[in-house]
């Protein structure tokens, strides 16, 4: 006798199972994962490289270690101040504001993503912030499901490295920078009009802000398999409040408002001046300039601005540890010339048009090794950019074919997810079995994108 082929719901359930047992066995800890791939890299170095010698490695490998430290502060300083902007409570209040229109599970899911791929779009590090603040507002207000709710939200950050906050696309745009791979090799700048501003990263960026929502809502999970979230396990982090009575001079200056108006006031009349004045304000040090004054004016004062920051602050630990590995493998590869001999075989199975399609596929594996965008460029910049040169490829279309497999694969690496479930205060493995789907549906529209549009 036949047996009836399980209904989809029933097939959807397995699935996200099956996901979730495999992230469980396979995926060690992103520093572990930076210790692997510095090993890796070095046997490649050794076997492959034409001017491999282990003197030539170590000290290329500490070189880079400490080179990249200006770049991996500035990365970081995206993180804590999106994060403490996010803080602040006139955007909790709109957050609370904006959460209150949504009536169904499925209306959630689609205001929670939406609204966070247009922040992360701007800002990466408060997407991920928005990410876990907005599920635990709809979690709170309706019924359902906190893994798929947390999910919608986090699936938000899959353009995270098509916006004007990409650490890849941020450092191409920034002279001097030393991940500006594209300058070292070329001698040029990559303004964002090459790069985040082009069709072939803005289209498939839309077509996920639509196509996704109908994706969250078919995983939404039945009722009797709904897993809410738990207030008493996961409570509201409290807000900080102004104290009462009498103060000595040093408590009335860290409580008052003059500080906060003052850093204010200065910023503004900069962000205002260098519209009239030859005053250099792009790149990432930008991005960091107007979150830090944006969150100092909204929290109000300066020490609850800087308590923002420390919370915030929790989240960079893995950051700082991967950082200066990902600047040592970078380093290892320029002192003994690998990047040159993996450029010759992306030459020999590569065209003018394929190159940034092939950079793209070779992304998406490399993410699941290197998690952060800052140190997966410092890996795969060095070899894709000369490729390009050689091919007379759009140099502009492989970098940020570099920066769409990051987003993408994101979606299944637990690094960045892992800061959302701790806000949140979810099980990942079980976030990322729902986020599956989102690593599937931006494979194809970001891959097929780069073969159309370049």
């Amino acid at each position: 006798m036949k047996t009836a082929a399980a209904p989809p719901p029933v097939r959807k359930r397995r699935f996200t199972e099956a996901t979730i047992q495999l992230f469980e066995r396979t995926i060690p800890d992103p520093f572990v994962l930076a210790i692997l791939i510095t090993a890796i890299v070095a046997a490649l170095s050794f076997i492959f490289a034409p001017h491999a010698t282990v003197p030539k490695m170590i000290g290329g490998w500490y070189k880079g270690f400490f080179d990249i430290f200006t770049f991996a502060f500035q990365i970081t300083l995206v993180l804590v101040t999106g994060h403490a902007f996010a803080h602040a409570p006139p955007v909790q209040r709109i957050f609370k504001a904006l959460v209150s229109i949504a009536r169904t599970p499925a209306q959630a899911a689609t205001l929670t993503f939406v609204l966070v791929a247009v922040t992360s779009f701007f800002n990466w590090g408060m997407g991920l912030v928005v990410a876990a603040l907005l599920a635990r507002e709809v979690a709170k207000r309706l019924r359902v499901d906190f893994a798929w709710i947390v999910a919608a939200g986090f699936s938000g950050w899959v353009v995270w490295a098509s916006g004007i906050s990409s650490s890849i696309a941020l450092a191409q745009s920034t002279p001097g920078s030393s991940m500006n791979v594209v300058q070292k090799l070329t001698g040029a700048v990559l303004p964002f009009g090459e790069t985040v501003f082009t069709r072939f990263n803005l289209v498939p960026t839309l077509v996920m802000l639509f196509a996704m929502p109908f994706v969250l809502i078919w995983l939404k999970p039945r009722d009797e398999d709904v897993v809410a979230l738990d207030t008493e396990k996961f409570p509201d982090a409290p807000m900080r409040e102004r104290p009462e009575g009498k103060q000595s001079f040093a408590r009335r200056i860290e409580h008052s408002w003059i500080g906060s108006a003052f850093i204010g006031v200065v910023g503004v009349a900069l962000i205002v001046l260098t519209q009239f004045q030859k005053i250099p304000f792009s790149g990432v040090n930008a991005v960091i300039f107007v979150m830090f004054i944006a969150g100092v004016i909204l929290h109000g004062y300066p020490l609850a601005y800087a308590d923002a920051i420390k919370n915030a602050a929790k989240q960079t630990g893995s950051m700082m540890l991967q950082y200066p590995l990902y600047g040592g493998i970078m380093g290892m590869m320029d002192a003994t010339g690998l990047p040159d001999t993996i450029s010759h075989f992306f030459i020999a199975i590569s065209n003018a048009h394929t190159l940034p399609f092939w950079s793209y596929v070779c992304s998406l594996i490399v993410t699941f090794f290197i998690p952060s965008g800052g140190g997966h460029w410092a890996v795969q910049g060095p070899f894709v950019v000369p490729a390009a040169v050689a091919l007379h490829a759009s140099v502009p279309a492989t970098t940020m074919a570099v920066a769409m497999g990051e987003q993408v694969s994101n979606m299944l690496q637990p690094f960045w997810a892992a800061p959302v479930v701790a806000m949140a205060g979810v099980g990942v493995q079980r976030v990322l079995g729902f986020t599956v789907m989102t690593f599937a549906l931006g494979l194809i529209v970001y891959g097929a994108a780069l073969l159309i549009f370049v």
